[in-house]
């Protein structure tokens, strides 16, 4: 199926099979859209977070016993933390997340390879330090907070229910304005036509989920281009 958003980045860290020499291929490769690095689990909160901003996008590779800038630390025992992602990924993340784990030794190092694979259940959320629920969502090497409109085009992207595209001319005017220039955010419609915030969410979503534009977020803004 087409992807309702846009490209974040180029097809990096793909899902080779985990052998010792793949994993060194994606370690030289660096933290990306679809690979983390983390030296240990400190935090449920946090790896949470990296998690389900995986599940929300299309899948990927936790590292554990890799350091940020690709050095093979390697773990004494992953006990611990396969215990702690266990946790994260049952009481942090709603709904729970699966994972996949693998052992593999780099130059005699005990490193954790966990997968998380694209959810059919999107959204998933993460506990925060705030006791709060979040949306994250995968951009480049970052989890970033996702938007109501992401929150949303995830939800109703699983529905069984297909879009029902009514051409106003609001709808008219965005898809004219897209011919004419390359891009618009959200507030930029908006004001386009003095739009409620409720009737800019609206339209926006549904022309994503029916594949007339395209959603693009960056960790800095959100904007959509014509499909």
């Amino acid at each position: 199926m087409k992807s309702m958003f846009g490209t974040f980045s180029k097809a990096k860290n793909k899902a080779l099979p985990i052998n010792k020499m793949n994993i060194k291929k994606l370690i030289l490769q660096g933290e990306g859209q679809s690979l983390d690095f983390k030296k240990r689990i400190t935090s449920c909160e946090k790896i949470a977070k990296t998690m389900v901003s995986f599940a929300n996008n299309k899948g990927g590779r936790l590292l554990v016993g890799i350091s940020d800038d690709g050095t093979v630390s390697g773990l004494k025992s992953e006990e611990e933390d396969r215990y702690m992602l266990t946790k994260a990924a049952n009481l942090f993340c709603k709904p729970p997340l699966d994972l996949f784990f693998e052992e593999v030794y780099l130059d005699d190092k005990l490193v954790l390879v966990v997968e998380i694979k694209e959810s059919t259940t999107k959204p998933h959320y993460a506990l925060g330090e705030d006791k709060k629920w979040w949306v994250y969502f995968r951009v480049k090497d970052k989890s970033i907070l996702a938007s109501k409109i992401v929150v949303d085009v995830l939800k109703r992207g699983n529905s069984e229910h297909g879009v029902f595209l009514e051409y106003s001319s609001k709808e008219k005017a965005l898809l004219e304005y897209l011919d004419k220039n390359e891009r618009i955010t959200s507030r930029e419609f908006s004001e386009l036509l003095n739009l409620s915030r409720r009737t800019t969410h609206k339209i926006l979503v549904n022309l994503v989920l029916s594949g007339v534009i395209k959603l693009h977020t960056t960790d800095k803004e959100e904007y959509y281009t014509a499909s």
